[in-house]
This record gives C-alpha cells, sequence and structure tokens, in this order.
C-alpha cells in the first residue's frame, strides 16, 4: 500500500505577503519535492531547493507577465512554472513605474491622537524649545587637520574627567573626527558640511560644544562660527573654540580642550529630564545588511511604530534615495499634495543623475549580502524598505542634513551608505533612531541611540550583544506586525527617556561622516 502524505499549509513554510502576489517568501531552506497547500484549497509543488528568505512562484507566471511581492510588479517573468525558484534565470529585472500624479492630489493629514491619548517621555528641553533625547559634550573638528585632537580630548576626557555619578545628567565626552574639510571645492560641498557641522554643534542631543581647527584651513572656526549666526535658529549653549596653531600645537590644544570640557561638565550637568509628549520626538528610520525578510517584518514593524508617532504629532525622516527606486510612485502617491509628489521624483530623478555621473545605476544598489539573503533587485529591496516610514502621508523632502520645515513624515535627501545617511539623519535633526537589518549591523552614531530591529529569529539570537529588538516573531508565526510595532513603539520611548540604552551606546559605537560628494543641490 502507498501512502500518502498530505501537503502542509504554505504558512509553515513561507509567506505570501499580499493576497495579489504570484509568489512566497521561504521562512526556512524547503527543499524539492515539498507539497504544500495555499489559501482556497489549491496545492502545489516546490520544484527545486529554495534558500531562506529567497522566493517560489505559487501559480504558473507565462513569458512577458509581472512577478508580484507586495501587490507589486518586482520583474517580468521569462517563464516560471508554479513551483519554481525565482533566479535572475527566469525573472528579469524590467519593471514598469508609471509616474502620473492627479494635479488635485491631496492626501488627508493622519487621524492624530488627542493630547490626553499621547505617550510621554523624558527628554532633555533646550532654551530654544527643542527636546534632546541625550545630553553631551561634543567636540566639532572643523576639518580632518583638526580630528585627531578632537577624538583625543574626547577619549582621555570620558577617561579621567567624566564619570556618569559626578556628573548623572550627562551622557558622555564625544567627538565628530573626519575626514573632510579644507582641501575641497567651493560652494555645495562646504555648504553641506557646514550644515552638518553646526547641526550637529547645535543638536537638542547636545548640552555643550567645543568647536576645533588648526587655523589656516578653509573651514576654519570662522566660517563655522558665521554659519551657525547666520541661520534662523538661535544657538544658546555653552561653547568653546580652540585653534591648534594659535595655542602651540597638538598637545597644548588637547590639554585647553581638556581644560574646557572640565569647565563645562558641570555648567552641561545643570539639564535635566523632564516629562514631554512623544510629539517632541524626531525619529529617524534606516536600514542596512537587509535580507529577504527585512521588508516583510522588520521595516513594516517599525512602520508601524513610525504611524504611532506620527498620529502622537511627531516626527519621522527617511533616506537612503536609492532605496526609493522602484518604489517611489508609492510615495509620491502618500504626498500631501501635487507639489511634494513632484518633489519626490525630482529626489530620485536628481539621484540618479548624481550617481551616473560616477557611473554608478541605481539597479547595482542590492549588496552582496543583500542577494544572499533573498534581495535580488533593487525594486524588492526598495518595495520593502520605505515600509520603515510607515503609511502616513509624505509631507516634505529635504535635503541632505537639511531639518524639515513639518511634522510628520520627510524624506532627506541622502545615500544608501549606513555610514553617511545615518549622520545625515542626525544632522537634519533625527534624536533616535531605529535600524533595521536582516544580515546583522553593528553601527552607531555620536549623538543620538540607533536602536537596532533584526528582520528574524536568528540573526537575533547570533547577535543579540548588539541588536536590541526582533521581529522575527512575524517570520515565526509567534507575533503580527502590529504587535512587534507597538513594542518597538515602547522601546522608542524608553531609550529616548535614556532608562534603556541602545546596545550600539552600550559598546560605545560612535561612527560618524557625511556625504560631501554632491556637486549641485537638490
Amino acid at each position: 500500500m502507498t501512502l500518502t502524505l498530505a501537503a502542509a499549509p504554505i504558512t509553515d513554510y513561507a509567506i505570501i505577503v499580499d493576497p495579489r502576489d504570484n509568489v512566497a517568501i521561504v521562512k526556512k531552506e524547503t527543499m524539492a519535492g515539498l507539497e504544500l497547500s495555499l489559501p482556497g484549497g489549491r496545492e502545489m509543488r516546490v520544484n527545486s531547493t529554495v534558500p531562506s528568505g529567497h522566493r517560489f512562484a505559487t501559480r504558473t507566471i507565462p513569458a512577458g507577465e509581472f512577478v508580484l511581492q507586495y501587490g507589486q510588479p518586482i520583474g517580468t517573468s521569462l517563464g516560471i512554472e508554479c513551483g519554481d525558484a525565482i533566479t535572475h534565470e527566469n525573472m528579469c529585472d524590467d519593471v514598469p513605474v508609471i509616474r502620473d500624479l492627479p494635479a488635485d492630489l491631496h492626501t488627508p493629514a493622519p487621524e492624530y491622537f488627542s493630547e490626553g491619548e499621547r505617550a510621554a517621555f523624558m527628554g532633555f528641553r533646550r532654551p530654544d524649545g527643542r527636546v534632546g533625547t541625550r545630553n553631551f559634550v561634543l567636540i566639532v573638528p572643523t576639518s580632518m587637520c583638526a580630528s585627531h585632537e578632537a577624538q583625543q580630548i574626547s577619549i582621555i576626557a570620558e577617561y579621567t574627567l567624566f564619570s556618569r555619578q559626578k556628573y548623572p545628567n550627562v551622557d558622555g565626552v564625544v567627538a565628530i573626527p573626519h575626514n573632510k574639510g579644507c582641501g575641497c571645492q567651493d560652494g555645495s560641498t562646504i555648504e553641506i558640511m557646514l550644515r552638518t557641522l553646526s547641526n550637529y554643534a547645535d543638536h537638542p542631543n547636545v548640552g555643550g560644544v567645543i568647536l576645533i581647527d588648526l587655523g589656516c584651513e578653509k573651514t576654519n572656526l570662522a566660517q563655522v562660527e558665521k554659519y551657525l549666526l547666520k541661520r534662523d535658529k538661535s544657538f544658546n549653549k555653552p561653547v568653546a573654540k580652540i585653534g591648534i596653531q594659535e595655542v602651540g600645537g597638538t598637545q597644548a590644544a588637547i590639554q585647553q580642550g581638556l581644560q574646557e570640557v572640565e569647565r563645562m561638565l558641570p555648567e552641561v550637568n545643570r539639564a535635566t529630564r523632564e516629562e514631554v509628549s512623544v510629539s517632541e520626538l524626531v525619529l529617524g528610520v534606516k536600514c542596512g545588511g537587509s535580507d529577504g525578510f527585512s521588508g516583510i517584518s522588520a521595516n513594516p514593524s517599525l512602520g508601524r511604530a513610525a504611524d504611532l508617532l506620527v498620529r502622537s504629532g511627531g516626527t519621522v525622516l527617511i533616506t537612503e534615495v536609492p532605496e526609493f527606486c522602484g518604489a517611489e510612485h508609492i510615495l509620491a502617491n502618500r504626498a500631501k499634495d501635487f507639489a511634494t509628489g513632484r518633489a519626490v521624483y525630482e529626489m530620485v530623478d536628481w539621484y540618479k543623475d548624481y550617481a551616473s555621473k560616477f557611473g554608478a545605476v541605481l539597479n547595482q544598489n542590492p549588496s552582496t549580502g543583500n542577494k544572499i539573503g533573498g534581495l535580488l533587485n533593487i525594486t524588492i529591496k526598495s518595495l520593502g524598505a520605505i515600509a520603515k516610514a510607515g503609511t502616513t502621508r509624505v509631507e516634505g523632502v529635504v535635503g541632505y542634513a537639511e531639518t524639515p520645515k513639518n511634522r510628520g513624515v520627510n524624506l532627506m535627501l541622502g545615500p544608501g551608505y549606513d555610514q553617511e545617511s545615518t549622520p545625515g539623519l542626525v544632522a537634519a535633526g533625527a534624536t533616535v533612531i531605529v535600524f533595521t537589518t536582516g544580515r546583522g549591523t553593528t553601527i552607531g552614531n555620536a549623538i543620538a541611540p540607533v536602536v537596532k530591529l533584526a528582520s528574524n529569529s536568528t540573526v537575533f539570537e547570533r547577535m543579540n550583544n548588539d541588536l536590541d529588538l526582533s521581529a522575527g516573531g512575524v517570520i515565526d508565526g509567534t507575533e503580527t506586525i502590529d504587535q512587534v510595532g507597538q513594542r518597538v513603539f515602547a522601546h522608542v520611548v524608553d531609550v529616548a527617556s535614556g532608562t534603556v540604552p541602545a546596545k550600539a551606546e552600550i559598546h560605545k559605537h560612535r561612527e560618524f561622516q557625511f556625504w560631501a560628494e554632491q556637486t549641485v543641490s537638490l
């Protein structure tokens, strides 16, 4: 007698993201011959081994027909049978992006929570009304020529002058060494650099600033100070200035810097946390080391948290323009009005033109790790990446390290490179970052906590000393996106309040660099 095994429910092995999809994403590697039952009672067989995070066809997709995930085209079939693994051998990356926008485009504002329904956190209210989540003494070198001294001052000060026992309201003494300044062209390159450095100095997470230059560079103290003073925002915090050539060299500059830190710490320590509405939070959302699960677990879960913050009157910043490509029509149609929708398209087109000047094309964005993890092309990556910013309307588009004018969701011009895009979000005003990852990423920031959200349980268990939260339950079937989103939101409030540190803070990940290679402005 031959025994016939019943087909297993597809949910045991794979995820169909949207009812319109003709593919499913594999939870764990599946073997050829696996029999599965689909919603509606239809059965199918997987034709080959499909790695975790990759996808197989849930029906035959004739050549020329679109392959669908998220209910959107992710490629064009070259001839795919039901049960076939989706690869570049049977799917090309060609997909349509229809950019028509109605002239009367108007996306309604979200349903905001009442004041009484909004969560609160413990933050540092600054004289200008903004609220910080941290209180640092920051050493700002105006060029690479002063970066060594800046870093030495911060390291020595943290080990000899600063302690949380003595200064309980101060989070540390940090520096932002970099390799830019002086030997650079005039124009937008210097403008972006000065804007980034100035916005770090003026950031609500910074309680006191020491500016340091060599003395003869193009981007000297006078230029940074001039930039700080010419802006609309007032600069009202303890500040000191050091010129390395003026004081007598490296050792003298370090000694003066340490004296300034010692003088400044008691003053910065006078700031205290107070209860404020989460409407004062500015959340930066990022991803790095993404995999095939990022867009169906971590990113939409973070998107739920972003929606909760926006509905509470807060601000969400998203960047990485290369990862808008292929999904820009979704963002544009979510814009508050026609002009904002057009600005979304202009941002993407600007970036494509910018990338082409360096011989790059955006469909090469997915990294080797991305592709191994299941992100075969930029469209799949982008459709999942934009979920980080939730579902509320797009309020505005800003340049790199530029402060948005409106609360709600704002898009910031920036690269996909984590070392430059994360600091750009902070310079634009983000007071806390949530960074999703599928492969495992450890990056932090000099002045803002960076919370890591894993897309799958395996990487979270392997790297739980670096990753803060996991959305793996969405893949495992033990949690919903809404449940993880609520958990992320609550954790962000705790981190913002200083009651829970981000893992990157514990390990003193303080990466800083900025994107100063632009030749034209947006």
